[in-house]
């Protein structure tokens, strides 16, 4: 056996390992949109389930990839109105596993980062439900690859801050704006474009300059992909001017300023046929 072949047999090994078993619930991160930044993990496990729990920020081109015998359940949410109220999709996990189905709950980005998926476990756990957890690249990390920022940098910012933008039930958005304001940092908003007059009054009057240049980001790393840059004093007459909707990211910080240096144009436009060849290779629906 060659070492290329050898290697051929330890990947094809570890991808067989831990397989989905029936009765089990595994809390999936789809990671942004891309196709290809799904795991390794991820892929095995959707083409196994024969119950999809699926989220409205789950791309079109990676429901293609599921096991094409399986059910798939559409629970998302929009932002003020709730598809499938969170408990009942607790309730349904909970349900399809007693059934004993194959579950993968399939969320966009990651599970625990702004996904609800602690919720959701914490509610597996409560009712003996055995699950498994599979990370996926969050929104924050894929988006701002693919538009050329950097989210640390050593000239720019030696560190990174997510944060919600918005709360629970429509409260108030009360965050340590004082610390969100200071230097040196770039902060990501995930879901703040209604709270955007809100984070730039409270970041300005905390003591960042009002030109501090910002990204938004709207489905990123798929072929709906827009990005504009603009500064925090501008915000919110660019999200009206270029019409900006959810799902957006707003990225604050001196590191948007590498945006039209490292950007890479043809990062989110995939060629005709990739997603095909991807699927036909795992086995799921072509597009």
């Amino acid at each position: 056996m060659t070492t290329s072949q050898r290697k051929k047999c330890l990947v094809e090994f570890q991808l067989a390992g831990q397989p989905l078993r029936v009765g089990e619930v595994a809390i999936v991160g789809a990671g942004p949109g891309d196709p290809g930044l799904l795991t390794l993990r991820a892929l095995m496990l959707i083409q196994q389930a024969d119950a999809i729990v699926y989220d409205r920020l789950v791309s079109p081109q990676i429901m293609e990839l599921v096991n094409p015998a399986a059910e798939c359940i559409h629970v998302g949410k929009a932002s003020g109105c709730h598809y499938v109220p969170q408990e009942d999709t607790n309730e349904l996990l909970v349900q399809l596993a007693v059934k004993q189905r194959r579950v993968v709950r399939l969320k966009g980005g990651d599970p625990y980062i702004f996904g609800r998926g602690g919720e959701e476990a914490e509610f597996l756990v409560d009712n003996n439900i055995d699950f498994q957890v599979v990370p996926g690249i969050t929104s924050a990390a894929g988006c701002a690859s693919y538009c050329g920022i950097p989210l640390t940098h050593r000239d720019y910012s030696q560190s990174v801050t997510f944060v919600t933008g918005h709360r629970k039930s429509d409260q108030s958005l009360e965050l340590n704006w004082r610390v969100l304001a200071a230097p040196g940092q770039t902060r990501v908003f995930y879901m703040g474009l209604h709270n955007a007059p809100t984070i730039v009054r409270e970041l300005i009057a905390h003591g960042l300059p009002g030109d501090c240049p910002v990204a938004l980001v709207e489905r990123g790393t798929t072929p709906q992909q827009h990005m504009a840059v603009t500064t925090l004093e501008n915000l919110e007459a660019t999200i009206v001017s270029e019409g900006f909707q959810p799902p957006t990211l707003i990225i604050v910080g001196e590191v948007v300023r590498l945006a039209d240096k490292l950007a890479q144009p043809t990062a989110a436009g995939w060629q005709s046929g990739h997603n095909s060849a991807i699927a036909a290779s795992a086995g799921g629906r072509p597009a």
